[in-house]
């Protein structure tokens, strides 16, 4: 009989009651270390995340800076609107979520009801605009073009519309009250997005989700500087969202103001010669494709010489940017960005690419007297230049014997420059030339004059143009070889005949390479603004600038500011005496040369015009045209794609313009009173104590100037041409224009 204790328990049941226990005193000893180790020794760290759990901050924006022209005059600024705004949380307090409050805010807005719901709806991955994606704690905006009288409605009728606010706020304007539209230039803002936000999460301007920021243009050059810093009311919250107290708050700082050098009154003038030049162009016949020109696109540049600042600059088509304003619509955005929307977006004067034409021999003349060649030596300007089987022909078959580069320049003779080319290809070698043996004078000059890469403009996005050197040549071959030799017949068509000519030596630099490319033709690209910054050294006596827009930061107080200096990129590759020589030359081209029809009657014993015209031909389309003019104070670079001859379609609003800057009327004379800028704007606008910037008055600045109304100008849609614009003595372009130019030479596409 076995013997069982006492206790009534066996050894088995002992040995397990043991066990349990020790396993229950282990469980108590991690659950005791695990309690000491988050309440005592992490205790502070739970404590404030628990804390900022339950915070929660509402947004104030800045202010944005303002950006302004020369003189004062906001270009972009804000305008005071009346938000009407949701708050989500107080919506969400109501039986309903407050759909009853909204749909009641809908038909006083004159909105769908649907509409309001959309704007306060949170964005995630499964919700399409519209909606928000700001904190659901913000006031989120339903409009901004509330009317006073719906605004009254709302704050007196409060007790019908919890949660809705109506507020005046600070909303973008463009353009400001210059009256000038200045778009491609501005810029646009738009919300900012979540990859943003983690990039510039630790730096030194961070964004929060309620910021705007630039997309393009000054706007986003310039962001950080114009955003400000946004205040932060701090909320503490229960577990349910619902508010229970303010915590800390920190006010918003406005955004630092911009100063630039536009001048909006000559800005509005180069928009609008810009505008009435494509439209005049649309009415001239081009003989060669029995179609009127179709002047599709535009770019207008006007640069200070001495420093590289910018004047005006004008891009077509343009657009309005307060489409952006409050969120684009899907209708707008397709107009903006569609394949029929002649991409207005695009700022022609820094990424406008194109054959420059004659305007480009003034890097040949530079390279030919880098070469060897005397400037006065007596250079062949017959009507044609023959390679084998190919002949180059010169500008209407004009022949003017032997003569120097400056009266090549002047009378804008191809067959010289063909010439001197073609010498110069056959001294480097030909076709294979030896390892190390090119001297390539033409490529490398136009390296030294800065071509071929962006001129650092303080605008994003610039293009750089295109140099076709070996190195190019080499490059793109390599690219595209396998499609011309997929492609290229030697009996095909004239495009099937250039790829099976590029797959076989498209690596090389062949001999009518160098020729088309020595008159601005083939592969050769440059941009508006390259050219301004080229004849804007010239003027100046050799020295490149770096082309910019901004010229000063202001602080919203006004105490500190920061002034952009001009920039030296580098001399050009030329002495005095073969610029002295340009200078003559170019000047030969408005009083006798190609622009002279257009320069008739022009002052040039009082206000010294220089100049140089080119017509680029581009496969496939029609002509573009090309002027590049300097004074001793400006360069103006105008070109139009598909427009016809280069004074044909730009000389005279190229003339215009100077004629606005100076004060030139129809008769010739001058009248100072009526000059818009007689000469560069040297100081900056007066700043208040307060931090506000006064718009400073020039002498002779018409008030008639800045309100005139102008029916074909899109920036203020009047039915005058502006006052400043004096008209031409030489008749109006549509009963006289010089022929196209007619050339037989091969063309690379452009």
């Amino acid at each position: 009989m076995t013997n069982i204790p006492e206790t009534g328990r066996t050894p088995r049941v002992q040995i397990r009651l043991v066990v349990i226990q020790i396993l229950v005193l282990s469980l108590l000893g991690t659950l005791g270390g695990r309690l000491w180790y988050l309440q005592i020794r992490e205790g502070a760290q739970y404590q404030r995340e628990a804390s900022g759990n339950h915070v929660q901050q509402v947004v104030q924006p800045a202010v944005r800076g303002e950006i302004l022209d020369a003189r004062g005059v906001p270009l972009a600024d804000n305008e005071t609107r009346l938000v009407v705004s949701a708050s989500r949380t107080d919506l969400l307090k109501q039986k309903d979520d407050g759909k009853a409050v909204l749909t009641k805010l809908a038909g006083v807005l004159g909105m769908s009801t649907e509409d309001v719901m959309q704007k306060v709806r949170l964005c995630d991955a499964k919700t399409p605009q519209p909606c928000w994606n700001g904190s659901p704690y913000q006031p989120i905006p339903i409009t901004d073009k509330a009317t006073p009288r719906q605004a009254l409605q709302i704050r007196e009728r409060s007790e019908d519309f919890p949660g809705i606010t109506a507020e005046p706020e600070a909303v973008r304007r463009y353009p400001g009250p210059g009256k000038s539209n200045t778009a491609q230039v501005l810029g646009y803002l738009s919300p900012v997005t979540d990859d943003e936000i983690q990039k510039a999460k630790d730096t030194s301007s961070p964004y929060l989700r309620s910021d705007m920021v630039g997309r393009s243009g000054l706007e986003r050059q310039y962001d950080k500087e114009l955003r400000g810093k946004a205040g932060v009311t701090r909320y503490e919250v229960d577990n349910l969202g619902r508010v229970i107290g303010k915590a800390k708050s920190d006010a918003a700082e406005p955004g630092s103001n911009l100063v630039t050098s536009i001048d909006s009154r000559v800005q509005r003038v180069a928009e609008y010669e810009l505008d009435k030049a494509m439209k005049v162009a649309r009415q001239q016949f081009d003989t060669i494709t029995g179609e009127n020109y179709k002047a599709d696109s535009g770019a207008v540049v006007v640069m200070e010489a001495k420093t590289g600042r910018i004047v005006a600059m004008a891009s077509a088509p343009t657009y309005d940017p307060n489409a952006w304003v409050g969120g684009i619509s899907a209708k707008d955005y397709q107009a903006l960005t569609g394949k029929n929307s002649d991409y207005p977006l695009l700022n022609r004067a820094i990424q406008g690419q194109a054959a420059p034409g004659s305007t480009f021999k003034v890097v040949s003349t530079a390279a030919a007297v880098q070469a060897g060649y005397a400037w006065d030596g007596g250079y062949p300007c017959t009507s044609d230049y023959r390679v084998g089987n190919q002949v180059f022909k010169n500008f209407e078959g004009e022949n003017f014997g032997d003569i120097s580069l400056g009266r090549a320049l002047e009378v804008s003779c191809d067959t010289v420059f063909y010439g001197l080319a073609d010498r110069e290809w056959k001294k480097d070698g030909g076709i294979n030339p030896k390892k190390g043996q090119p001297k390539d004078y033409f490529f490398k000059t136009a390296h030294q004059f800065g071509l071929g890469k962006p001129t650092g403009v303080d605008l994003p996005n610039e293009l750089g143009g295109r140099v076709p050197d070996r190195q190019w040549k080499l490059d793109y071959w390599k690219a595209n070889k396998d499609s011309w030799c997929k492609t290229g017949k030697k009996d095909g068509s004239y495009v099937e005949k250039i790829a099976y000519e590029n797959c076989l030596e498209g690596n090389k630099m062949r001999e009518g390479d160098e020729i088309n490319y020595s008159i601005g033709q083939g592969d050769t690209l440059v941009t508006p603004i390259q050219e301004a910054m080229i004849y804007g050294a010239v003027a100046n006596g050799g020295t490149e600038y770096a082309p910019t827009i901004g010229k000063a930061i202001v602080s919203p107080d006004g105490k500190t500011v920061q002034e952009i200096k001009p920039r030296v990129q580098r001399r050009l590759p030329v002495t005095q005496a073969t610029l002295k020589g340009m200078d003559d030359a170019f000047a030969g081209v408005i009083t006798r040369g190609t622009a002279a029809w257009k320069f008739s009657g022009w002052p040039q014993d009082k206000i010294p015009l220089h100049g140089k015209t080119g017509t680029a031909e581009v496969y496939g389309k029609q002509t573009t045209s090309w002027m590049a003019t300097y004074s001793k104070d400006y360069a103006v670079i105008m070109t139009i794609a598909q427009a016809g001859t280069g004074s044909g379609a730009s000389g005279e609003a190229v003339r215009n313009i100077y004629s606005a800057l100076y004060g030139v009327q129809g008769d010739g004379s001058v009248d100072n009173k009526k000059a818009l800028l007689p000469e560069p704007q040297q100081t900056l606008p007066k700043v208040r104590t307060d931090g506000t910037i006064v718009a400073q008055p020039v002498p002779g600045d018409p008030a008639k100037d800045t309100e005139a109304s102008q029916k074909d100008n899109p920036s203020n849609g009047g039915d005058q041409q502006p006052a400043t614009t004096a008209p031409t003595t030489n008749g109006n372009s549509n009963t006289r224009r010089r022929p196209r130019r007619k050339r037989g030479s091969r063309r690379m596409p452009s």
